[in-house]
Parts: structure tokens; C-alpha cells; sequence
């Protein structure tokens, strides 16, 4: 095998964390005959999903483990489901109940309300996060039974709407079968109320769904929580993309997981790229300053053909390396 340099990007199963996402891409390393750790591989994940989500989690092999802090300020897209009449103190099916209400909004006042939580808006975060509080983690302070207080952020919520059979931006065939047969049955509605809804939202770094959920049932006059939570896109990456656990063990099994990662330009899908001659290449790793480039002022992937040399920012026909490739 060759160096591996480029991202698998996982289907990720309910209950299991990032790190453990992580972890089995490494057996399957291992399987491949290519150990990691032994190897200096580095494998990392691009952008923590809860145990209780699923879909789509970007790992980064070998030198794309440079752009996963950029896969973290990408934008994100859900689907979500809010369970109305119950709020827990997580938000989500994992904490205990907080709050009870017995009402239930229409349809039609769901749908009314979302502009309200569309553009840019403030979010409190939960109690139950991993931000950082005085140097201590907000949820082992809420866990430990303290009250938790955290300041409100500034994010923007793209695109918000409720979800309705069919109409499935970014997802599989099958995953719009598994919406057919889930949503709007029976037990989801009461009369014209419904006991919970599922929408899509294409939200910016920093967004808590958990949040999104609470603040949406708080303003239609109830309380509700996450009754599930699928990721379908992070940054440029699809569910279309996304294999299962299943299919990673295959690939390791069969020593192919080489032929199956996608390769480091696709982290960078939505970033043009920058052809270069051998001697600007040479001066870039060495961390050189290009001068008189004909290129408008951005980011850009910088090519030496086919092999990728660094992530760039061109400024006044400069170019600067912001993340240099050891290809």
C-alpha cells in the first residue's frame, strides 16, 4: 500500500461516539495490514456527532487530518425530529424530564413560526454541551448537578423547513423510504395538533440542534426535545458519500480500503484550484512567498498536476501557504 492521505466518511450508527467512529476506521487499517499507529498515520474525525445522531462523520487519514479543523467550521445540514409536551434537561431522548405541556401546535402554526428561527439569530447552548466553562466541561458541571449558564451566540440558520415525503435535499432513495414510512402516521398526529415533527435545517458552525428544538417548541407555546437527529451533509460531504461500518470492515477485510477513500481535494470541493510549475510548487514547501500570481484574492488548492502541495490564500497576486501538503 501507499501513503493514505484523504477521508472516509461514515454512515455513523446510533450510540456510537466520534472517537469510537475513529477507532474502527483504525481496525480497518489494521485489517488492511496497515497499522496506524505503527505506521504514523494519523486519523482523525471531522466534527464530534453525538451518540444519539447519526450520518454523516468525516475521518481524515494522513495529511486531509490537517483540514479537519476546517471541516469543523463548515456548514452543516440535519434532519430532526421534535417530540412535543416533554423537554428533558440533554433535549434530547437521553435526560430526564424537566418540563411536561399539553399542548400541541398544528401544522400549520409549525410552519408559521420557522421564519422566526431562519437567518441570523442568538442561541443559548445546552447545559449539556462540551463548551468550556472556567476550564471545566458544561456537561460534567451539569452532571455533577450545578447550574450550568451559557452565554448566547451569534448563528445562522440557512435554510429551515418542514420535512414532507419526497421532498429530500442531499439524502438516499432509501433514506426518503425510511422518512415515507416514519413520518405522519397515526400516533404523530392528534386531530389537526401534532405530538412531533420532523424538519431539515442547513445551519452554520456553532449551531446546537438541541437548541434549534427547544426554542421552536418554547415559541409555539409548548416544550419538546430531539427524538432523533440525522446529519446528512458536513461541509462538502453527502450521506451519498457515507458508508456503513459494515462496509468499512469489507473494505478492510479485502484490503481495499486505499481504492475507497476519497481523495484530499475532496475536503476542499468547494475551494478552485491552482495549477503551478515545479519551481512555485518548490518554493511553497519551503514556505516561500509566491509574487505577480494573476489569480483573484481567496483561498485556493494548490496543484502540481495532480498532486495536491497546499492550501493557499492569494492577496494583492501574493500567495501565502495556510496548510502545506507532505505528499
Amino acid at each position: 500500500m501507499t501513503g493514505l492521505h484523504g477521508w472516509l466518511i461514515l454512515d455513523k450508527p446510533l450510540g456510537l461516539g466520534s472517537t469510537q467512529g475513529v477507532s474502527a476506521v483504525k481496525r480497518a487499517l489494521r485489517a488492511a495490514g496497515y497499522d496506524a499507529s505503527k505506521r504514523g498515520i494519523k486519523v482523525g474525525h471531522g466534527g464530534t456527532l453525538d451518540p444519539l445522531a447519526t450520518g454523516v462523520l468525516p475521518i481524515a487519514l494522513g495529511e486531509a487530518t490537517k483540514l479537519a479543523g476546517r471541516m469543523l467550521d463548515s456548514d452543516k445540514v440535519y434532519d430532526f425530529t421534535i417530540g412535543f409536551g416533554v423537554e428533558t434537561d440533554t433535549l434530547d431522548l437521553e435526560g430526564k424530564v424537566i418540563a411536561q405541556s399539553a399542548v400541541r401546535p398544528t401544522l400549520a402554526q409549525v410552519e408559521a413560526v420557522l421564519p422566526r428561527f431562519t437567518g441570523p439569530i442568538e442561541q443559548v447552548p445546552p447545559a449539556y454541551s462540551a463548551l468550556k466553562i472556567d476550564g471545566e466541561r458544561a456537561y460534567d458541571l451539569a452532571r455533577a448537578g450545578a447550574e450550568v449558564v451559557l452565554a448566547g451566540r451569534s448563528i445562522i440558520i440557512h435554510n429551515l423547513f418542514v420535512r414532507h415525503p419526497g421532498r429530500v435535499p442531499g439524502s438516499t432513495p432509501q433514506h426518503v423510504a425510511t422518512l415515507q414510512a416514519e413520518e405522519w402516521t397515526p400516533e404523530h398526529v392528534r386531530g389537526d395538533e401534532v405530538e412531533s415533527i420532523t424538519l431539515t435545517a442547513h445551519v452554520s458552525k456553532g449551531t446546537y440542534i438541541r437548541s434549534l428544538a427547544r426554542d421552536i417548541a418554547r415559541a409555539l407555546g409548548t416544550v419538546g426535545h430531539v427524538t432523533m437527529l440525522r446529519r446528512i451533509k458536513a461541509g462538502p460531504f453527502t450521506l451519498d458519500h457515507a458508508i456503513s461500518l459494515d462496509k468499512l470492515a469489507d473494505f478492510g477485510n479485502a484490503r481495499t480500503l486505499e481504492h475507497n477513500l476519497l481523495p484530499l481535494r475532496a475536503g476542499l470541493d468547494d475551494i478552485p484550484a491552482l495549477s503551478l510549475s515545479p519551481d512555485q510548487a518548490g518554493l511553497l514547501r519551503q514556505g516561500r512567498v509566491l509574487i505577480g500570481i494573476a489569480a483573484d484574492d481567496g483561498h485556493y488548492f494548490a496543484m502540481l498536476d495532480e498532486s495536491p502541495v497546499a492550501l493557499v490564500e492569494v492577496q494583492d497576486r501574493e500567495v501565502r501557504v495556510i496548510r502545506g501538503f507532505n505528499l
